[in-house]
C-alpha cells in the first residue's frame, strides 16, 4: 500500500474516530526544518547492541503553501486546487534505511493511546515521552496505529536524537 493513502486512510479514521479539540491551550506549530531532520515512516523498531534501531521509509513533507506548490506540480490535472488536508507526503523511494536511537533522545508526541481505550485518545502537543515508551507504542497494533503517523527526526552523528510525531489533520 502506497504510504499516501495510508496516511488518508489514518487521517480519516483519526478524524471520524475521535474528537480532536486540542489541548493543552496551544494550537499546531510546524516543526521546523533544519539540515539534520528526516521526515520518515517507521517500518520497524529492533533491539541491536543493546540499543534501538529504527528501520525508516524517509519521505518528503510538505505544508502550506509549499504543500500546495508541489501538489500541484505532480497532481494538477485534477480539479482540487491543492491538497485536501494542507499537508502533502511524496514518497518516491521505498529504500529502508536503519538508524539507531541515541541512549538520551526526546521524543514528543501528538495523540496516541494513553489508556487502552482507543476513544479516550486525544491529543496533548509534543507530549514528551521515553524512548521505552516510544518503542512500546510502534509495537503496539491498535486501532490508531502509531506507525501509520509520521515522524521528524533529528539525526546527529549518526543517530537518532529527537523524534517528533507528526500531527495529521
Amino acid at each position: 500500500m502506497k504510504k499516501s493513502v495510508m496516511v488518508a486512510a489514518v487521517a480519516i479514521a483519526c478524524l471520524t474516530a475521535f474528537s480532536f479539540a486540542p489541548t493543552v491551550g496551544r494550537e499546531y506549530a510546524p516543526v521546523e526544518q533544519s539540515p539534520d531532520l528526516t521526515t520518515a515512516f517507521i517500518d520497524q523498531v529492533e533491539k541491536k547492541e543493546n540499543r534501538y534501531v529504527l528501520t525508516i521509509d524517509s519521505i518528503e513533507w510538505y505544508e502550506g503553501e509549499q504543500a500546495v506548490r508541489k501538489f500541484l506540480e505532480r497532481e494538477g490535472d485534477g480539479e482540487m486546487e491543492g491538497p485536501p488536508d494542507g499537508y502533502y507526503i511524496i514518497d518516491d523511494d521505498a529504500d529502508l534505511k536503519d538508524l539507531p536511537i541515541a541512549g538520551d533522545a526526546e521524543v514528543f508526541m501528538q495523540i496516541y493511546n494513553r489508556t487502552g481505550n482507543i476513544l479516550e485518545a486525544d491529543i496533548v502537543w509534543d507530549e514528551q515521552i521515553s524512548v521505552d515508551k516510544f518503542v512500546e507504542l510502534i509495537q503496539t497494533e491498535d486501532d490508531l496505529n502509531i506507525k501509520g503517523f509520521p515522524y521528524h527526526l533529528t539525526v546527529k552523528d549518526g543517530e537518532i536524537v529527537r523524534i517528533v510525531q507528526q500531527y495529521i489533520p
